[in-house]
């Protein structure tokens, strides 16, 4: 429905059937797909390069299972996320092909693997932070990044990072994933000429406040050229990651 919308567009603006205005101002207000319950927004594909993205969370089996098949004639390659493993049994008896990736709780239909390129590296201060930094390796991978991960390296035990500078100096942006106080993304800025995104989790004791101390010290951290994205939002660092790693390999 989608492509033969474009492609119908473009053909009568060739024919001078309408003009490059025109022709702009229809594939800009391009209509979303109205299905009661949700209104599934078929023009993000071409805005963002990358379809629209579902987050589980809060909806029913049976919501998520409308939208992917709504979704899955039109795009080969769906995400979505904070999904459960009931919900991953109830969509594969429809969709077969569905994977559940049971750490970072995502579902993942990938027909047509997108080429990698450009190097991210995700980096965690402990395996506890494994989850959060999963979703955005795979929200980065399944757009078309090449993702280098580096897990457990926490200043806890700061040696463990020293020796994996060489390959974070070889990416073009870095994810960094913390809990407890979240000191990683600071202490990775400060050593290296890379944009950083901060990633704060919930992980920690009480003091803590299921987050709320990693992300205030990752917001007001001094080390210059760090972006923070809300608490357990790997999907939104992996989301940035790739568009900035995009553009750093010269895509538009």
């Amino acid at each position: 429905m989608i492509h033969s919308f474009f492609q119908q567009t473009l053909q009568d603006l060739w024919e001078q059937k309408i003009d490059p205005s025109e022709a702009e101002k229809k594939l800009r207000s391009l209509p979303f797909e109205d299905i009661d319950f949700a209104k599934i927004d078929h023009h993000r594909s071409f805005r963002k390069g990358f379809p629209e993205v579902i987050l589980c969370q809060g909806k029913t089996n049976y919501q998520v299972l409308t939208i992917l098949k709504k979704m899955i004639g039109d795009y080969p390659n769906i995400l979505a996320t904070r999904a459960t493993k009931d919900l991953y049994e109830c969509v594969r008896k429809e969709i077969p092909e569905i994977q559940f990736h049971e750490l970072p709780k995502i579902l993942l239909l990938e027909r047509e693997p997108t080429p990698k390129k450009g190097w991210i590296t995700v980096v965690t201060a402990g395996t506890a932070d494994l989850p959060v930094a999963e979703e955005a390796c795979l929200t980065a991978e399944i757009a078309g990044s090449f993702v280098k991960r580096i897990y457990d390296v926490g200043i806890s035990g700061i040696h463990r990072l020293f020796s994996q500078l060489e390959d974070i100096w070889q990416a073009n942006v870095i994810v960094a994933v913390a809990g407890m106080e979240g000191a990683l993304p600071g202490v990775i800025s400060g050593m290296v000429g890379r944009p950083v995104i901060a990633v704060p989790t919930s992980v920690g004791y009480g003091a803590s406040f299921q987050g709320l101390s990693a992300l205030l010290t990752m917001l007001n951290t001094c080390s210059p050229g760090i972006s923070v994205v809300n608490i357990d939002n790997g999907f939104g660092a992996g989301y940035l990651a790739h568009m900035i790693n995009r553009l750093a390999e010269g895509e538009k």
